[in-house]
Order: C-alpha cells, then sequence, then structure tokens
C-alpha cells in the first residue's frame, strides 16, 4: 500500500484526509492508497521528507507553515511552485522530490464551476494580501486580468505584493488600496471581488464590506469554507452579486494534488460530498 499524509504543524483539525480518502474508497482504491497526517515542524521538515519514500510514501500536501520552507528547501520545483513562491504538493519520484503548488489551479477551477469563467479580462478586487490573498492575486495576474485592486491595512505588504505581480505580468494595471473609503468605490466597480482575509472565520465575524460596496453583475468569492455563506457572501448576495465560498477551491487543489502523485482521475464527486458533509451538517 502506498502511503499519502498532509504535513502540518500543528496540523489540527484537517479536512484533507476526508476528502481524498473518501475519493480513494469510490474508487475502490483502499487496498492502494491511504491518506493520513503528519504533524512536523518546520525546521524538521526537509528531513523528514527525504524520509517519507523509505517509508513507503507517494506524496504529500503541506499546509502552514510549511509550504515557503519547502519552497526554500527544495532543489526541483515545478513551474507552478517557482510562480506562487510557494509548495503545497510534493511529489516523491524515482529521480527525487519536486515542490508543486495547486492552490492557484485549484483557485482557477473553482471560479470557473462557480461563475462560469475564472478572471480573465477581469478588474479584480483581492481583498486581504497575506498568504491566501498573495496566492491568488498571482494567480489572477497570470491569468491575464486586466487589472488588479489590492486592499489590506498594512501598506508594506500591499506594496510587497504589488512588486511580485508587476515582476510576473508588468502589463496588469496596479491598484493599492488602503483606506477604507477608497476600498468600498474599488470593491463596488471591480468584476470580480475576492475576500481573502481571515475575517468570517467565525461565524459572528462582520462584513468587511458594507451593503454599498457590491452591485448586480459582480461575482464575489470568499476562500473561507467553515460556513455556507459569510457575513460577506451574504452583504454581496443581497446586492444582487453572485457568490461563492472557498471549499472548491479547496477541493480541486486537493484533485489536482491526487492526479500528481497517482495518475489516476479522483472521484470529484465524493470528494465534494465529504467536504460539505465534514462542513455543514
Amino acid at each position: 500500500m502506498k502511503k499519502l499524509a498532509v504535513l502540518g504543524h500543528p496540523i489540527g483539525h484537517t479536512l484533507s484526509p476526508v476528502m481524498h480518502n473518501a475519493s480513494i474508497k469510490a474508487l475502490g482504491l483502499e487496498a492502494d492508497y491511504e491518506y493520513g497526517k503528519l504533524d512536523v515542524p518546520p525546521e524538521e521538515l526537509m528531513a523528514r521528507l527525504s524520509q517519507l519514500p523509505a517509508e513507503g510514501y507517494a506524496g504529500v500536501n503541506l499546509t502552514i507553515p510549511l509550504k515557503e520552507v519547502a519552497f526554500h528547501g527544495l532543489e526541483c520545483l515545478d513551474v507552478s511552485a517557482k510562480t506562487l513562491g510557494a509548495v503545497n504538493t510534493v511529489e516523491f519520484t524515482e529521480e527525487g522530490l519536486i515542490g508543486h503548488n495547486t492552490d492557484g489551479y485549484g483557485f482557477l477551477k473553482a471560479l470557473e464551476e462557480s461563475f462560469g469563467k475564472a478572471t480573465e479580462g477581469d478588474h479584480v478586487f483581492v481583498l486581504g494580501c497575506g498568504g491566501a490573498g498573495r496566492a491568488v492575486a498571482l494567480m489572477a495576474a497570470i491569468d491575464e486580468v486586466c487589472s488588479i485592486t489590492l486592499a489590506d491595512v498594512d501598506a508594506a505588504r500591499v506594496a510587497n505584493l504589488a512588486a511580485e505581480i508587476k515582476r510576473i505580468a508588468p502589463e496588469v494595471e496596479l491598484f493599492q488600496c488602503l483606506e477604507k473609503s477608497e476600498q468600498i468605490k474599488a470593491c463596488r466597480a471591480a468584476d470580480l471581488v475576492i475576500q481573502a482575509s481571515p475575517v468570517g472565520m467565525k461565524k459572528e465575524d462582520p462584513s468587511l464590506m458594507p451593503p454599498e460596496a457590491f452591485r448586480e453583475g459582480q461575482r464575489v468569492f470568499d476562500l473561507i469554507y467553515m460556513y455556507p455563506e459569510t457575513a460577506f457572501l451574504s452583504t454581496a448576495k443581497a446586492a444582487g452579486a453572485q457568490t461563492a465560498n472557498g471549499l472548491g477551491m479547496l477541493l480541486h487543489q486537493g484533485a489536482r494534488a491526487f492526479e500528481i502523485w497517482t495518475g489516476i482521475t479522483p472521484d470529484v464527486a465524493a470528494m465534494r460530498e465529504a467536504l460539505e458533509k465534514a462542513v455543514y451538517s
């Protein structure tokens, strides 16, 4: 049997085993694969990764705070990891370890599934420019958006991300937005709004944007998936926007990782059903 796992520190509550094992079962591969979780501190990651192939592992996912450690520690990186500056999937091959990033793929796939299109040609507003916001903003830039507005309370974080985008997609028009009144106007003007801050992870968290920040014809995507609808999405929907949460991104980044490790197309429907049951029931 080949082993798969997600590594993090602390590993805590992770949905990766839930969705992957559901797919493995649906495909009748229980005798071939099993997916678990391992708590690995950042300082031990590279040594632990080198040990795992000999223990029967075919590949692993990485979560906080290991993605950037692997990016800097692995010698072989797929273009997806090089582009996003982080590794969330490690493939074990006879030639060695290869770092991938499937977060960007999962993001675009989720947008296409929810709205019928990804980001090409859009004016995009990204609220929250930390790890998750950074990844989706970079992916949107690569997907040939018209413009990106970066909004955050941390000016240095916004400036650093703007510099990264300029480097990989110099043709994309960029705006930096720190003041709330400016953010409201920019949010309303956008075709696609991405909520990438942690606000909304608690059910009682309010929407970071008021009703006047949204309008009909917009697409609003909240990376948070703990609840079917955050206050941010509820506010946007009430203003006439199309909305979707981040469960699809989690689903599709995981599905892509499984394909990388095994060469087998996973049962996405089984993965989705398991995720929705774990999160919403």
